[in-house]
């Protein structure tokens, strides 16, 4: 492949759609650097690796010597996005949007690349937009056109209420692409419509309209759902490097291909499929191709050293070899009475109740330091130190306090 075909190539990684793809290489044949915007809307204070989908592809654009725009919507967050809601979003204060956006910019950087990012607020332009301003913006579309989006109509059909204020917000972030003169929108799959209207409301103020590019909704560890911190299915990129090791583990084979495709940096498509191949011809155990991946995102969230110190703390509790005190200690305050067994395993979250902590002890899945145990009657008191281990993935070095 010739250089641009190497940078289509690249781009179109795990994308869902590009419109349109034309446009794409007609400007990339250009040579200028392409302006590639992505927003975000601070509305929870942590990213998470399905966040990262879009901050890879805009680290890909980087790497190419495109110019990326990491938009902070601090105003649009205080609207609140209603897509994929069927009920208004609470818009958020003022100070909550802007105690998010500042450990937002913090964590991006483990991505993008600092130097070569330029971080916005959409508040620099619509702070000085008067009422005047946003009524002609809203005269831009109707609302039989607003009603073609799909959580809307869904609503509409269903006689939920929708908040005029929730039609403005298709309208504002399409405006920021009028605002930063995109060249290029990145967004995930079920941010289409608000994508599109961004090329609208560029042809509307005379610009060349923005290529959209969609990215798929990462699943999160369930492998159905797509990852969200309240399904509680997500790994924090802040985690420690041994939660993000053992979490990424416990995913599902299939998924584990999807992960690669979408998060991977250093496995090409072609060394992807070759060990895909390997996978399925029994050459290659789906555990080790796991591991590499979970090393992958530990260094990158961390360091090599962390991702390491992570791998080897997990290897000794899942292969019990090694040294179980590389594992993070985890201090549990104990009531007075102390724990009963199932408790302390649900304490440590290594179960997720008692009655599932103590359907696991009549299976003989539970691990103390190794051995396994079987006495639910078993207390627990302040002083207690030990690995708790529930089947093979799920376990915690704890002390209790």
């Amino acid at each position: 492949m010739n250089e641009l075909e190497q940078a289509l190539a690249l781009i179109a990684r795990g994308a869902d759609e590009i419109i349109k793809k034309d446009d794409l290489e007609a400007r990339l044949k250009t040579g200028r650097p392409l302006r590639i915007k992505a927003g975000f809307d601070p509305t929870a204070p942590d990213l998470h690796i399905g966040h990262t989908v879009l901050l890879n592809k805009m680290r890909q654009f980087q790497d190419l010597g495109h110019q990326v725009i990491f938009l902070i919507g601090d105003f649009t967050g205080m609207i609140g996005d209603p897509t994929g809601k069927n009920a208004t979003r609470k818009p958020l204060t003022r100070e909550d949007v802007l105690a998010n956006a500042e450990t937002y910019a913090e964590q991006v950087f483990k991505v993008l690349d600092r130097e070569k990012t330029e971080l916005r607020f959409n508040a620099e332009w619509f702070g000085n937009m008067g009422a005047a301003d946003m009524i002609r913006l809203a005269a831009t579309h109707t609302v039989a056109r607003m009603l073609e989006r799909d959580d809307f109509a869904k609503r509409y059909k269903s006689e939920q209420p929708i908040a005029i204020h929730e039609f403005l917000y298709p309208l504002v972030q399409g405006y920021d692409s009028v605002a930063l003169k995109a060249d290029v929108e990145l967004g995930g799959t079920d941010q289409r419509f608000n994508l599109l209207m961004g090329r609208a409301l560029q042809e509307h103020h005379g610009q060349p309209p923005q290529i959209v590019l969609t990215m798929p909704l990462l699943e999160g560890l369930d492998g159905v759902n797509k990852m969200s911190k309240s399904l509680g299915n997500y790994i924090g990129i802040n985690e420690p490097a041994i939660d993000i090791v053992t979490k990424t583990m416990k995913i599902g084979d299939d998924l584990m291909w999807r992960w690669f495709e979408l998060l991977s940096f250093d496995v090409s498509l072609d060394e992807l499929a070759a060990m895909k191949a390997d996978v399925a011809s029994g050459t290659l155990n789906p555990r080790e191709a796991k591991l590499r991946l979970a090393r992958e995102l530990a260094t990158r969230f961390h360091d090599a050293g962390a991702a390491e110190q992570a791998i080897a703390g997990w290897n000794a509790v899942v292969t019990g070899q090694g040294d179980t005190s590389l594992l993070p200690l985890a201090e549990i305050a104990v009531p007075p009475e102390g724990f009963r067994l199932a408790s302390l395993l649900t304490a440590a979250g290594v179960t997720p109740s008692n009655s599932e902590a103590n359907r696991k002890l009549k299976e003989r899945a539970v691990r103390i330091d190794g051995e396994v145990v079987e006495d639910a009657s078993r207390m627990f008191v302040a002083g207690f130190e030990g690995v708790l281990q529930v089947g093979k993935r799920n376990f915690a070095r704890i002390r209790l306090i």
